[in-house]
């Protein structure tokens, strides 16, 4: 239908504007009781677009545009106000009735458009293609738009999405993250069980998802862009607070223990990779940004002040609790398989590194050349912690009485120290080849300290008093112990090649 143009000068017109507007209440009447709901609940309703064709879909869309047009022109005529006044009324309720129509359009449309949870493909459960689903979706809101009920299909849009887009971090998630609002309140262990599901899921939210999202509010709103931004803000913004909540949490709760470092660097490295992402979608000045950022910060001061902690933890381990028998010290394991699994983390230390400006090199007399200017920040922390690891257990050492069981203490360590390098392809790359030489020279020196001192007597007396030598450094040494068979093996070699 199309409104017959009014005539100019004193109001009159070939058709009365009232007459032109009736015309356009019946038609419009008719539509909508053609598409009426069945308010029992009984059978699903169907869509105007993908069930009545687009030719019916657009006759629809532009008689309430055009009806919202008459009535703009009835208010606006002079003349049989009391024709008019009921026209406008009965007007009023047609087109509230279509726009009533069309919110349910923008629901049964946007069901059709889900955002899929595994790979980020919006997917249609019609036999129309995507663009088609979203193209309709443009043409929805572009109509309630003309007819004046724009808040009304944003608020409708911004519902749907915000309930859409929950699910699928829901699901990801494994809990909602609103429902944890105050996690800064949690126990470690709750925020920890909760933040393992958060690196896929933020990853997804904010690397696909929200880029998904903002494409979509700018397809639909694509007239007017400060409205798309609008929109999208609304669906995302709170969203967004909910994932970074999670991360700020587990940051907050993990303190200075050494065993929670990794989860911080998980997390460090995690908001490194999506903080890109979050600017580009949700822009440089936007709250999400900005938390972003702090978290990511506050999440490089806990990992380097956690490794602060750690190597003060060494220094300050009893020197007087050296093994029995001269055995690998339960300090050199832990540090050892702390460094391997530290060692994985290279690129997330490398960032800290740069982020906290060299602070991870904080404390002075290491007898460690790695300066704060050196470019692989691991090789310097790393190298630090297993020079401070060496000098404790040179404390260690020292409290045998015995040169041989000290010697044979020291063997054993750093045989475990090399071995444990030499096993990580990592840790061994991050500490070179001059470490693990020079490691391996000491653990020979020690052996052979080990060596002369336990033997010195047998080797010295000869004879028939060998026998007996050989009796009491076997009864001596009885307690004693070898790291591994590797261990056992080399002092028994170096043994026989020195008698």
């Amino acid at each position: 239908m199309a409104l017959v143009a009014v005539g100019g000068g004193g109001g009159s017109s070939s058709r009365s504007v009232t007459a032109v507007l009736e015309e356009s209440v019946a038609d419009v009447g008719a539509l909508v009781e053609n598409w009426r709901v069945d308010e029992d609940g009984g059978d699903e309703p169907f869509s105007i677009f993908l069930d009545g064709g687009r030719e019916e879909a657009g006759r629809f869309l532009y008689a309430a545009v055009e009806l919202h047009g008459a009535m703009t022109l009835v208010a606006s005529d002079v003349e049989d106000v009391q024709r008019r006044g009921k026209c406008l009324v009965r007007a009023q309720e047609v087109l509230e009735g279509a726009m009533r129509r069309l919110e349910l359009e923008l629901e049964l449309l946007l069901a059709a458009v889900r955002s899929n949870a595994v790979d980020g493909a919006i997917v249609s459960g019609h036999d129309v293609d995507d663009a088609g689903v979203v193209g309709y979706i443009r043409m929805v809101a572009e109509a309630m738009m003309a007819a004046g009920y724009g808040m009304e299909c944003v608020s409708t849009f911004k519902s749907l999405r915000r309930a859409e887009f929950a699910g699928a971090v829901r699901g990801l998630l494994g809990y909602a993250p609103s429902q944890h609002a105050r996690f800064h309140k949690l126990t470690w262990d709750d925020v920890d069980g909760k933040v393992k599901s958060w690196h896929t899921a933020a990853g997804y939210a904010f690397n696909v998802a929200f880029t998904g999202e903002r494409i979509l509010c700018h397809s639909v709103f694509a007239a007017d862009a400060a409205v798309a931004d609008k929109v999208f803000e609304g669906i995302a913004s709170d969203h967004a607070a909910d994932l970074l909540a999670v991360a700020e949490a587990a940051v907050a709760r993990a303190r200075r223990a050494p065993e929670r470092l990794f989860h911080v660097l998980d997390v460090h490295a995690t908001l490194a990779e999506i903080l890109p992402a979050i600017v580009s979608a949700l822009g440089d000045k936007s709250e999400a940004t900005a938390r972003a950022t702090a978290a990511l910060r506050n999440a490089g001061e806990a990992a380097r002040g956690i490794l602060v902690n750690f190597e003060e933890a060494i220094q300050k381990a009893p020197s007087k609790t050296a093994t029995t028998g001269g055995a690998v010290h339960p300090l050199t394991s832990y540090v050892m398989n702390y460094l391997v699994l530290l060692a994985d983390y290279d690129d997330t230390l490398a960032l800290l590194y740069q982020q906290g400006r060299g602070t991870l090199m904080i404390t002075s007399g290491s007898g460690s050349n790695a300066s704060p200017d050196s470019p692989s920040s691991s090789s310097n922390l790393i190298g630090r912690l297993l020079s401070v690891l060496m000098r404790k257990l040179d404390a260690m050492a020292g409290r045998y009485r015995s040169l041989a069981l000290r010697s044979l203490f020291m063997a054993n360590n750093t045989h475990y120290v090399g071995k444990k390098v030499s096993g990580s392809n990592k840790l061994e790359g991050i500490v070179g080849d001059d470490w693990t030489e020079a490691q391996t020279a000491e653990t020979r020196r020690h052996v052979d300290a080990f060596v002369h001192a336990a033997w010195r007597d047998v080797l010295v007396v000869g004879g028939d008093g060998a026998d007996a030598a050989v009796r009491e450094a076997v009864a001596t040494q009885r307690t004693w112990v070898a790291a591994d068979d590797e261990m056992a093996d080399a002092l028994k070699n170096f043994r026989k090649d020195n008698e």
